[in-house]
């Protein structure tokens, strides 16, 4: 511990630029995903009275309902859209650029969303919320770049799981905001809505004074000189040779190859097991059953609390996740990202059988319901301790400069779709399998549990291009085996060859 807090000290330059990055990148989403539920009620109320405005009619519920749909799905849409033109802006213009216009589009969206109700359009809340789900497709996707590409190797994990720890912050906050007590009323919605404008207008004015991405200076603009000075001022005075070499060595196995494309990673041989395990780690996120949020209401409210305590009971899960995701920062670069994977969807498949069991009791015993709230309290609070946590930093560690935008493009849009589709297919599996619907997500996470112990290596502390090397054992796994046999104290040269 001793020596991490010697580190935090060394590379205290760094977190302004944390800071600034999470404020307007994964803080926003988290905010809207949370904030979204408290104003449903008067937004549906809102569109009602438009209609009947309008119209001189009332609304009818299949249209009420079909536009609310509307509303809400079209963040997700939005959000994957963002994404997968993350690569493109990023590639063209740098991130810092990205990052700075993409605020724009957020700033819009408050504006759009704080003078709907004085418009009498609920038109610019679906536009709002289009402009929001682009922001935070281009936000989320590029927020986890940039941090890994800023941080020295020893605090890579705790840098990275910022990108966890601001999406927490965020829903927490908004959670807190949509309080009746605060703005979640009928006359301040508006305002509630557009806050998160604040945390985007904070990034646009203060970014500019932040560098652009060393490993982006150097590998892809070839400003040696800018790379140089972009290290001094995030990390400080002092010798940075080593991460210069590194970034050198790699751009020297990859100057052959342009930043690749969506189509170009999926049909390289050399990234294939990268893939594989990316596509398991940000899949199995999105089934790994922390979806227990969508069934909490009705665990509280058989429980016996009153729909107007829930709220405050729902408030206390997000703070456990956000306190969840400091503490994973602390320990991730001591344990490893492999450790805390296997750790926490191993403690996830026990939690899960437990839950299922004492939903399934509930009506049995009178404390079956009180349990089954700390169950789900400790379900989140391992997952963002654990797979949430290390899930974060694994990502843009397991690709090079030159594939790394593509590969978030791929998790990022697969966390796009996961969200819409779990969204519209689970209701309807729990309505058909109950209490027992957790078990299909015990059996997904055996299996990536499996997988991962197979197959992923500890990431924790290794450059990128020891990253790779490991991999390529895997990847050529034949051709190694062979040119082992033939010249074994070559077997390191051979594989990285091809």
């Amino acid at each position: 511990m001793g020596s991490f807090l010697s580190d935090l000290v060394q590379y205290r330059k760094l977190f302004p630029m944390i800071f600034v990055l999470g404020i307007g990148g994964t803080f926003s989403y988290g905010f809207q995903v949370s904030m979204i539920s408290y104003p449903s009620m008067y937004i549906k109320n809102f569109i009602n009275d438009t209609w009947q405005e309008r119209y001189h009619s009332v609304i009818d519920e299949q249209t009420l309902t079909l536009l609310w749909s509307f509303i809400v799905s079209t963040f997700s849409i939005a959000g994957f859209l963002g994404t997968i033109s993350s690569r493109y802006l990023s590639a063209k213009y740098g991130k810092k650029k990205c990052l700075m216009f993409n605020n724009l589009l957020l700033i819009a969206a408050a504006f759009s969303w704080g003078f709907s109700k004085m418009a009498k359009s609920f038109e610019m809340i679906l536009i709002g919320r289009f402009l929001c789900g682009f922001n935070s497709g281009v936000g989320c996707s590029l927020h986890g770049q940039y941090v890994a590409e800023i941080s020295p190797k020893k605090l890579r994990g705790f840098t990275s799981v910022t990108v966890l720890f601001f999406a927490n912050m965020g829903k927490c906050l908004g959670q807190i905001a949509g309080l009746s007590e605060l703005l979640g009323t009928e006359s301040l919605w508006p305002l509630l809505m557009a806050i998160s404008g604040i945390a985007a207008l904070v990034q646009l004015v203060t970014l500019p004074f932040f560098p652009e991405s060393p490993s982006y200076l150097l590998m892809q603009k070839g400003d040696m000189e800018g790379c140089q000075k972009a290290l001094k001022q995030l990390w400080g005075e002092g010798n940075h040779q080593g991460a210069v070499d590194d970034m050198e060595k790699e751009q020297a196995t990859t100057k052959k190859i342009k930043p690749m494309n969506v189509l170009e990673l999926l049909k390289d041989r050399s990234l294939r097991f990268q893939l594989y395990l990316l596509i398991t780690v940000v899949v199995t996120m999105q089934l790994s059953g922390i979806n227990i949020y969508f069934y909490a209401f009705d665990v509280f409210h058989t429980a016996g609390f009153t729909e107007d305590r829930i709220p405050y009971i729902s408030l206390g899960a997000g703070i456990c996740e956000f306190c969840a995701s400091i503490m994973c920062s602390f320990i991730i670069d001591k344990f490893g990202r492999r450790m805390l994977l296997l750790w926490g969807y191993g403690l996830m498949v026990l939690t899960l059988m437990v839950l299922t069991t004492t939903l399934s009791l509930q009506h049995q015993f009178f404390w079956m319901p009180y349990f089954s709230i700390a169950v789900i309290f400790l379900l989140i609070i391992i997952f963002a301790t654990g797979p949430a946590g290390a899930s974060f930093p694994l990502m843009p560690e397991l690709f090079t400069q030159s594939s790394r935008s593509s590969a978030l493009v791929i998790s990022m849009s697969l966390h796009w779709v996961g969200l819409y589709v779990i969204g519209m297919i689970f209701p309807y599996v729990v309505k058909s399998l109950g209490t027992f619907c957790f078990l299909i997500f015990v059996g997904f996470i055996s299996i990536s549990w499996i997988l991962i112990y197979r197959f992923l290596p500890e990431t924790k502390g290794k450059s990128v291009m020891e990253i790779k090397e490991e991999f390529n054992h895997l990847n050529f796994r034949k051709k190694c085996v062979q040119d082992m046999g033939e010249n074994p104290s070559e077997k390191y040269t051979s594989c990285t060859k091809l």
